[in-house]
This record gives C-alpha cells, structure tokens and sequence, in this order.
C-alpha cells in the first residue's frame, strides 16, 4: 500500500465519529427542513415567469439573511458531498443544500426538477398531508 494511501486512511479512521456525526445530523435536519420549506413554498412558485422578490425591504436585512441561507445551503452541499461515499442520503441532502442557495440560474434549475414525473406529484403531497394547497405547476 502506498504511503498516501496509509495517511488517508490513518485520517479516515481518526476522523470517522466526525464523518458519521455530521452525516446522521445531517439526514435528521433534511427530514425536518425538507418538509418546512416545501410547505412554505407560495403556491404560485413554479409557475410564475420570475423569480418572487424578497419580502424583506431593508437591504442589511436582506444581505443577512441570504448569507445565512447561503452558509446552511452550503453545509448541506459539503455534506451531501461525504455522504455519496459514506452512509446516509447524499443526493437528497445535495439536492436540499442546492436549493436553499441561490446562485444564478437557480430558478430554472428548480423548475426542470419539478416538471419530471414524479417530483411535483410529491410535493404536493407534503403540502395536502400539512393542509396546504397543492403548488401550482409550471
């Protein structure tokens, strides 16, 4: 075995309660946050042309704010990223980090996704089980 390959598995092991930590904290948070947000969603959100403004009219606010969304969109990226190769569920945690982000092309992005199949169909369901109106499709 090469020497690289003995330090990276040296720091895997010595790290590895970290990795399985940050990965069950990380599945826990995506199955409370999944369904919040979803629920928050106006129901106009896919179907409108443009991007909703922001509610929040004081622009200090505003910067906050989308800083902090864009850090927690951000460790939930990272962390899906682990998961692909550790246990847990990377691609829905990569998929939740993605879209609380913004970044450009987001809106569009988000609306391919809701057209395939089987995605708005449930979401829908989310919204129905939480008494919320179905979204609206795009």
């Amino acid at each position: 075995m090469s020497n690289l390959a003995a330090q990276w598995i040296e720091v895997a092991t010595e790290y590895a309660g970290w990795f399985v930590g940050i990965s069950l904290l990380s599945i826990v948070a995506t199955f409370i946050l999944l369904p919040v947000l979803v629920v928050r969603l106006p129901t106009n959100y896919f179907s409108t042309e443009h991007r909703l403004r922001s509610r929040y009219r004081h622009p200090l606010v505003h910067l906050l704010l989308t800083g902090v969304k864009n850090l927690i969109g951000l460790f939930f990226v990272l962390t899906g990223f682990m998961m692909l190769v550790l246990p847990g569920q990377g691609l829905l945690t990569l998929i939740v980090g993605l879209t609380i982000m913004n970044y450009p092309g987001k809106f569009a992005v988000e609306r391919w996704l809701v057209r395939r199949r089987h995605v708005l169909p449930a979401l829908n369901w989310f919204r129905v089980r939480y008494g919320r109106p179905p979204l609206d499709a795009p």
